[in-house]
């Protein structure tokens, strides 16, 4: 009775810890001390690592929360894009603006990275937007009332998923932050730059997931509850989906997802795009 009791105070003060274990984290890393090396750059690396936390921000304001955006551009689906393409941007000044080497290689297979996935993800957002008849958000949301286009664009739904990882640099796409690189692009950072980097590339993934839910996935649409807590389960579940890849998938190098991308993932996106045309014709 006394072990068993012990047994589950120490539980309680062990999850206690765990819990409290990311706040912990953040609260080191805004009073740790910035680590230099030789001959930085620091604006590029202040320009570079602010802006990982600028573009998915700017990307999340063309994504409907419930019945509209918060910016409901004409041309939101091309603009989240366009902000995604900012990240490219953002990982190339910080592995080259701390001037050293395995930040520039990290630097080097984000953009070998990028220039693999960047195509088949564009054919899958134009995908949607050919069956949507628009390049707004909201008239993809309003073009799914009958049915998904996760249903009829599976291709391209799987085709996109698989970007949003490469997009974050998550799970088998980490390649850029690897650890036999020492960590990568954010080998050298610490202190609040290694905070903002960090905390860009988690709202990288949290507004890819996102997007996916006006993009495939009905946005509001569902019975009984609110679209906003529908939108917030559908975010949640396309998520968990990234995050469960994460444990399941191995890394994968470069010059193979290159293969992949070239060889599979954009033929596969064409005839996606070939079959929404003629139904949408």
């Amino acid at each position: 009775m006394t072990l068993g009791l012990a047994a589950a105070c120490l539980d309680a003060i062990l999850g206690g810890a765990r819990a409290s274990a990311p706040f912990g984290e953040v609260a080191r890393l805004l009073v740790q001390q910035r680590r230099r090396t030789l001959l930085p750059d620091t604006l590029l690396l202040r320009i570079g690592v602010v802006s990982l936390v600028v573009a998915p921000v700017l990307a999340g304001i063309v994504i409907p929360l419930a019945d509209a955006p918060v910016a409901d551009l004409a041309v939101g689906i091309v603009w989240f894009n366009a902000m995604e393409v900012c990240v490219w941007g953002s990982l190339w000044l910080t592995g080259w603006s701390v001037n050293s080497v395995y930040p520039l290689v990290g630097a080097y297979r984000f953009v070998a990275q990028g220039l693999a996935y960047e195509l088949p993800h564009m054919f899958a957002l134009i995908t949607v937007a050919l069956g949507a008849g628009s390049l707004r958000m909201s008239d993809a949301v309003q073009a799914q009332q009958g049915l998904w286009f996760v249903v009829w664009m599976p291709l391209a739904f799987l085709i996109y998923l698989v970007s949003a990882l490469a997009m974050a640099f998550w799970g088998p796409m980490s390649q850029p932050v690897s650890d036999d690189l020492a960590g990568g692009v954010r080998a050298e950072l610490s202190g609040p730059d290694r905070l903002l980097f960090q905390a860009g590339r988690y709202a990288l993934l949290v507004v890819a997931a996102a997007a996916a839910v006006p993009l495939f996935l009905g946005g509001g649409a569902g019975p009984v509850l609110p679209s906003w807590l529908w939108v917030l389960i559908k975010t949640t579940a396309v998520l968990g989906l990234l995050v469960w890849i994460r444990h399941r998938v191995p890394a994968i190098r470069m010059d193979r997802f290159t293969q992949v991308s070239w060889l599979v993932l954009i033929p596969l996106s064409l005839v996606q795009l070939l079959v929404v045309g003629i139904v949408v014709v």
